[in-house]
């Protein structure tokens, strides 16, 4: 998708209808810096606010991801084009947050062996034990923090596919964090066929 075409779209269409950038980022309870980055193209709309900006703007979602009003004879064309593009960014976005997972993961695994090292010298430096202790709490807290913001990207980001049906899911949170796992593959319950499998992370949803 043109997000800079896109952009000048929602400029003209916002115009029409006699708006501010303020007064379209007031309706739909965003910062007008929000609305601004659309205009210029360095953004898109959140899919969450795409229906209620189209409705403001009196345009359909597929003249939005078009950058411009579709015409009857061109409206399937165009939105099976639209939709995608959307699931191909989805795919990217899902791929770029599943690596930062490995990374968050890599940091608060050397922060935490860090700070144990960083006490046991101290200790060894005949300085109390309490800052061993309180290094270690701080380590081990932070690196819990970060398992649990890892866990909700692998959570949230792509699907899983069971290996009985093949259906391909998102589960719950719970679900995830629980599950035995080998890296990515964790044995959890399809939400269709009902059996337990080890469950492979896969990017699309097809």
């Amino acid at each position: 998708m043109d997000q800079v075409r896109i952009g000048r779209f929602i400029a003209e269409k916002r115009k029409e209808q006699g708006l501010t950038q303020a007064q379209l980022a007031e309706a739909l309870g965003i910062t007008d810096r929000a609305v601004s980055k659309w205009e210029t193209g360095k953004s898109l709309p959140d899919a969450s606010i795409m229906l209620e900006l189209c409705s403001l703007l009196k345009i359909t979602v597929n003249d939005l991801l078009n950058g411009e009003v579709v015409t009857v004879e061109k409206y399937n064309e165009t939105m099976e084009r639209n939709l995608l593009e959307m699931v191909k960014q989805k795919e990217q976005k899902d791929r770029q947050l599943l690596r930062m997972e490995i990374v968050i993961g890599i940091v608060s695994i050397l922060f935490l062996f860090a700070m144990i090292v960083v006490g046991a010298v101290l200790m060894k430096l005949e300085q109390p034990k309490w800052i061993f202790f309180l290094l270690f709490g701080i380590g081990l807290a932070q690196f819990l923090v970060c398992m649990m913001f890892a866990l909700r990207i692998e959570q949230t980001a792509g699907y899983y596919e069971c290996a009985e049906c093949g259906h391909r899911h998102v589960p719950s949170f719970a679900a995830v964090t629980f599950a035995m796992h080998v890296n990515r593959t964790r044995y959890l319950k399809c939400p269709v066929c009902g059996k337990r499998s080890w469950q492979k992370k896969v990017l699309s949803k097809e």
